[in-house]
């Protein structure tokens, strides 16, 4: 059983910068494949990024290269997902998954197995 925790969201303005974090209860936390995905008002929930178990091998939407950046430190058991030049269509719910993930489908949400409860991103003009 592993529990994920986010936490990092908050309002900024435009142009700005966050690091969401995703802390992971559980000794197994290494073994799996962690995955962001985010929901905006109105909308599905969609594949932002994710990362192996190992840190390895990094995995982006298309539409996210360039401005997100996914990371883990398994030490510390938590994954990280780096938001710059933020843009007011980037408001959303964000959530971490967990799961192990063949790479060929690590975009799909059915094939995670835990997730976090969600941190808000707000961005303002």
């Amino acid at each position: 059983q592993v529990q994920l925790v986010e936490s990092g969201g908050g309002l900024v303005q435009a142009g700005g910068s966050l690091r969401l974090s995703c802390a992971a209860s559980g000794r197994t936390f290494s073994s799996y494949t962690m995955g962001w995905f985010r929901q905006a008002p109105g909308k599905e929930q969609e594949f932002v990024a994710a990362i192996s178990w190992s840190g390895g091998s990094t995995y982006y939407a298309d539409s996210m290269k360039g401005r997100f950046t996914i990371s883990r430190d398994n030490a510390k058991n938590t994954v990280y997902l780096q938001i710059n030049i933020l843009k007011r269509e980037d408001t959303a719910v964000y959530y971490c998954a967990a799961g192990i993930v063949p790479r060929a489908v690590v975009a799909g949400t059915r094939v995670y197995d835990y997730w976090g409860q969600g941190t808000q991103v707000t961005v303002s003009s």
